[in-house]
């Protein structure tokens, strides 16, 4: 059973695995990623990432913090241009980052002998997945409106234009009202001479012709 089994040994003693462990961390700091089974991935991911925070910036304010720090990451590396390599290049690009230096990706089963393979690199120097490039623009579709939406809508569409003929209709009613009709004088014509002389002549002849048919 697995109980308090907290290492994976490798099947190897413990010079040969802090040995190991070494040489793929070195390969993996001058590299960015190497390719391995996945046991010996995720065992390199609890050795090299301590070592990596060890080299970030803000641990080697000052020139003892900086010669002790190296110190002790050559004991663990033992190749003095992995150390270099890590205080410079890698400490920089990981300056930012609150652990999790490194990804573990699986590549599936290796022929032969059937080991799960797995590529383990660090997140930084990967630029496929960088996060500080620009993001794809999504367009979004717009919302379809319901027909109880539609119908609502023109209600109340209907419900304005009323409201505003009421109102314009109001509006020509009290400027007719306030508008007077202005009535024009006539002027009385008085009647001429001739104009009495004619209607004068005109009863005489009807008197006359009155009286011939009497005397008939």
């Amino acid at each position: 059973m697995r109980h308090g089994k907290k290492i994976n040994h490798l099947s190897r003693t413990a010079s040969h695995r802090s040995s190991m462990l070494a040489n793929m961390a070195c390969s993996l700091i001058e590299h960015k990623r190497i390719q391995t089974t996945t046991a010996k991935a995720k065992a390199l991911k609890r050795y090299v990432e301590p070592i990596i925070t060890k080299a970030k910036p803000e641990n080697n304010e000052n020139t003892e913090r900086n010669t002790h720090n190296r110190r002790i990451v050559f004991s663990y590396l033992r190749n003095k241009e992995a150390v270099t390599q890590l205080f410079s290049e890698v400490a920089e690009k990981v300056a930012d980052r609150p652990g999790g230096y490194t990804r573990i990706v699986k590549l599936g089963n290796r022929l032969g002998d059937n080991a799960d393979m797995a590529l383990i690199e660090l997140v930084d120097f990967n630029e496929t997945y960088d996060t500080g490039a620009k993001k794809k623009s999504t367009r979004r579709r717009k919302k379809t409106t319901t027909s109880s939406d539609a119908t609502a809508k023109d209600v109340v569409a209907d419900a304005q234009v009323e409201e505003q003929t009421n109102t314009e209709s109001v509006v020509v009613e009290e400027v007719v009202a306030e508008t007077p009709i202005e009535e024009t004088p006539v002027a009385e014509t008085p009647a001429t001479e001739d104009q009495t002389t004619d209607e004068g002549s005109d009863l005489q002849d009807d008197q006359e012709d009155s009286k011939k048919d009497a005397t008939e």
